[in-house]
């Protein structure tokens, strides 16, 4: 049969919406893992509506946080980086 192959439809647009955004979104998760780790160690215990904020943001955010998070002194530097980011 003259069907599609298997490449044909792995190049599609629509193929690659969808799994460019999976990807997207699991690197995302990865990276706010991360970022929440270091964060619990460098700022103490986070509560669940921070946590979720960090969660939320877009890659680019959580790769700006997990970079800023290395000057972090405590607490109040998340918290002003939030507000500032948010």
């Amino acid at each position: 049969m003259g069907g599609i192959t298997v490449e044909d439809f792995t190049k599609s647009r629509v193929y690659q919406e969808i799994f460019g955004e999976g990807e997207a979104r699991g690197e995302a998760r990865g990276e706010a893992k991360v970022t929440l780790r270091l964060l619990n160690r460098r700022c103490g215990p986070l509560d669940a509506v921070t946590t979720a904020r960090i969660q939320a943001l877009p890659l680019d955010e959580l790769e700006a946080l997990a970079e800023a998070l290395l000057d972090f002194t405590g607490p109040a530097d998340l918290s002003n980086w939030l507000v500032q980011h948010g």
